[in-house]
């Protein structure tokens, strides 16, 4: 059985359980189920050394810097992450990519056998599994069966209880923290640092990004000096000491080059990264002193190396050859949603642009969103604005993301029908020569890659 079908069937039975990505619920978190589920499988989350990495923002661009990281030091690594983009695969991978068909099929065929025969009084509490704790199993499987060296586990929600915090890991990062999903973790920055400092475990090293919010480090010391955990803040002990963007010859693509330094350097780090935007030297520098931390004496060499070949599909990622759109510069796409992402973005576009370049901007984000904040960073060079729902897979509440641009005084036009608002943004930054920027969920540049595909389609 080839890959796809294979992982379209596993798809396909994942589907009867519950998934929160597409349906938010509230209390629904328990970590003993996936304890419950581990003890089943004969503890896969134990068959490969592993980074566990939690944060509001950057805990993507961390863990994939740390699993390229350890690829370039010779090991066998897995990945992963969320959301994916176009391949469920995106989820359960490696450095260099997907692994061999085989390795899905078999963990899959596993995790199906077992818990179709698990008896529902058995379950702790008798509750339901879930998509995601499923998910968790399944990449847990995979790196067992794909003999990985390490794995670096990204946090989906939250960290204390979420389903990946069965692991023992070797190191725990925590990236930046903001209000996000206020629901579920808490209506304070506090206590939403209280829930992603839950990965930190007793005797564990936990390095920790700069943070916008002091008081967040206060908390994270207090979980650490609970654990017994020694704690390492990357703003004392290392730096970024310089960037600039580069256009790189060989693909003419953009850039990143960032020296990072630190006395658990033998010597200053300097890479070209391909994750660009200020906030990514930062990621940079946090995903090194982890690696450091836990194999001291791996090269610069190296770690130059996997920082350099770092990549993220809906990071700030740029096209320059848009299909049947030629007269489009540069298109960006961006699944930033909260109100820091989304202002690292705009940054970001304003540094390898002009604070005042005149582009078209394609938005669209889900119910739970700060669109009011959103909209009011949003500069007025966007001349042209699209706003429509972020696909179908998670609720969106479109009047209010126009209201909010209304109160912020932007111009725009919107399109509940996301096919037709997508195919509109793309017709008038063509004819108008303008670079588009794509923003406000990873669902929207899902469809915008599907649109893509689309007309590659019509290419052929």
């Amino acid at each position: 059985m080839n890959s796809v079908s294979s992982i379209s069937r596993f798809n396909e039975w994942l589907d009867q359980y519950l998934n929160f990505e597409r349906t938010p619920k509230k209390n629904i978190f328990w970590l003993d189920t996936m304890q419950f589920l581990c003890r089943r499988l004969g503890h896969p989350e134990n068959c490969t050394s592993s980074f566990h990495v939690a944060g509001s923002k950057g805990k993507g661009s961390v863990s994939v810097m740390i699993a390229n990281i350890l690829k370039a030091a010779g090991f066998n690594t897995g990945l992963y992450s969320s959301p994916h983009i176009l391949d469920f695969r995106e989820r359960i991978s490696s450095p260099d990519g997907f692994f061999d068909d085989e390795v899905y099929s078999t963990a899959a065929s596993e995790l199906m056998h077992s818990v179709e025969s698990i008896v529902t009084s058995s379950l702790p509490g008798e509750r339901p599994l879930t998509w995601f704790e499923l998910v968790t199993a399944f990449a847990m499987l995979c790196y067992k069966h794909q003999k990985c060296d390490w794995a670096v586990y990204e946090v989906g929600l939250g960290g204390r209880l979420d389903a990946t915090n069965v692991i023992s890991p070797k190191c725990c990062c925590i990236t930046p923290i903001e209000l996000e999903h206020m629901e579920y973790l808490g209506d304070t920055v506090e206590k939403i640092a209280g829930e992603k400092g839950g990965i930190i475990k007793e005797g564990i090293p936990v390095v920790v990004s700069r943070q916008n919010y002091e008081s967040c480090l206060q908390v994270f010391k207090e979980i650490a000096e609970q654990k017994h955990a020694p704690i390492i803040f990357s703003e004392e002990a290392g730096k970024v000491s310089s960037i600039s963007y580069v256009n790189e010859q060989n693909s003419g693509s953009l850039g990143m080059k960032v020296v990072l330094e630190s006395g658990l350097f033998s010597r200053p780090i300097s890479a070209t990264l391909k994750l660009v935007g200020d906030f990514q030297a930062e990621n940079a520098l946090t995903a090194a002193i982890a690696v450091k931390t836990v194999f001291p004496d791996l090269s610069e060499e190296v770690m130059e190396k996997g920082l350099s070949e770092s990549k993220l599909e809906g990071r700030f990622e740029i096209m320059h050859d848009v299909p049947t759109y030629p007269n489009i510069p540069c298109l960006i796409m961006d699944g930033a949603h909260t109100v820091c992402s989304v202002d690292y973005t705009l940054k970001t576009f304003n540094s390898v642009f002009s604070a005042d370049c005149e582009a078209h901007l394609l938005f669209g984000c889900a119910a739970d969103k700060d669109s009011e904040h959103i909209a009011s960073l949003v500069p007025f060079s966007f001349t042209h604005i699209t706003l429509t729902k972020p696909g179908e897979t998670k609720a969106s509440n479109l009047p209010a993301v126009e209201d909010a641009f209304s109160k912020a005084g932007l111009s725009f036009i919107s399109c509940a029908d996301y096919v037709k608002a997508i195919s509109l943004a793309f017709k008038n930054a063509n004819e108008q020569r303008l670079p588009l920027l794509v923003m406000g969920s990873f669902y929207l540049v899902a469809e915008v890659k599907k649109f893509l595909v689309s007309k590659e389609c019509d290419l052929i």
